[in-house]
């Protein structure tokens, strides 16, 4: 007789709009489910969490089954699989983020400099510093977004400061290289309290819509900011590179509850190749970053996909509100 797989993802009530690896584990732990009840050949998955009852019903063709469950750490998704041994009609329901495939996307392009700020300098330098690099928006056009600060993790290769912008057109990243302003500040304000610092740039693309572009709204507000820099192995640049960061593209796509928005490409900076691909991800909290980081999803595409073919990479995180925000 013939063996047939059946596909069956449904949602855990709630779990999935969870903000915290506690609370999701609580209800997740609550969920008394899923249960299997056989009657006259029907199959019964009850599902109850957070007060929801969630129940599916399907006629199967034999009594003789197997069934596997598995939860996602990150959707709150519950996988189940059952197996027949009479050829029977294949069902599946699925927890997907929506979405449209002909939403209109925006290219944009993305600057991401590293700061090596000095062991002695102090808060009145940092702040003073911060505050001339945010203001840099405001005397030069083509920036639409910004997003600096303190670096959260320090084993990070002595980097101490991490500085975002987001542009409208490479035209605009070359004229801000070149600004007068901005030169200034790096003289005057910046590179007397650092060591030294890196540029990483890349084009990307967004939703064409005004506050995924300009980074604004309550989404945007709060959170902590994710970039993280690789220097593939030449042997895979191509196709298994590409492969590799679509991998990691769905998985950011199918959360959609921890992160707001990532981009990422391959490094354009001419004078600064360390490094050949960047990624950027906005996460909603710092919850939201643990837990995302800490699900074997993630650990599964990062040990199996990335990291064999990456030769060297850098990874730091920042919350997204910066030291100081005053107008110099």
């Amino acid at each position: 007789m013939a063996i047939h797989m059946h596909n069956l993802s449904l949602p855990v009530p709630g779990i999935a709009q969870l903000r915290t690896k506690r609370d999701r584990s609580t209800a997740l732990n609550a969920a008394t489910g899923p249960s299997i009840v056989w009657s006259d050949c029907i199959f019964r998955l009850v599902v109850y969490s957070r007060g929801c009852l969630f129940g599916y019903n399907r006629r199967l063709s034999s009594h003789s089954v197997k069934w596997g469950l598995n939860v996602s750490q990150l959707t709150g998704k519950v996988d189940i699989s059952v197996q027949e041994k009479k050829c029977g009609l294949v069902f599946a329901a699925t927890d997907e983020p929506n979405s449209n495939p002909d939403s209109r996307k925006r290219k944009v392009v993305e600057h991401v400099c590293l700061l090596r700020g000095k062991e002695n300098l102090t808060d009145v330098q940092e702040s003073n510093m911060i505050d001339y690099l945010y203001t840099t928006q405001y005397q030069m056009g083509g920036i639409v977004a910004i997003s600096l600060g303190r670096l959260s993790d320090k084993s990070n290769g002595d980097y101490t400061h991490a500085v975002y912008m987001r542009f409208q057109r490479k035209e605009d990243l070359a004229r801000f290289y070149e600004n007068s302003f901005y030169l200034r500040v790096l003289v005057e304000h910046v590179m007397p309290y650092c060591h030294g610092l890196i540029n990483v740039d890349y084009e990307s693309e967004v939703e064409d819509d005004m506050l995924p572009i300009f980074r604004k709204g309550e989404d945007f507000n709060n959170g902590l900011d994710f970039i993280l820099l690789m220097e593939f192995v030449e042997s895979a640049r191509g196709r298994p590179v590409e492969d590799a960061l679509l991998s990691m593209t769905k998985l950011i796509e199918e959360s959609p509850s921890l992160i707001v928005q990532a981009t990422q490409g391959s490094n354009i900076n001419l004078d600064s190749r360390e490094y050949t691909h960047a990624l950027m991800i906005h996460f909603r909290s710092s919850e939201a970053f643990e837990i995302f980081m800490g699900s074997s999803e993630y650990k599964y595409i990062w040990s199996s996909k990335l990291q064999p073919i990456i030769q060297r990479v850098l990874s730091v995180h920042f919350s997204v509100d910066p030291v100081g925000k005053e107008i110099m």
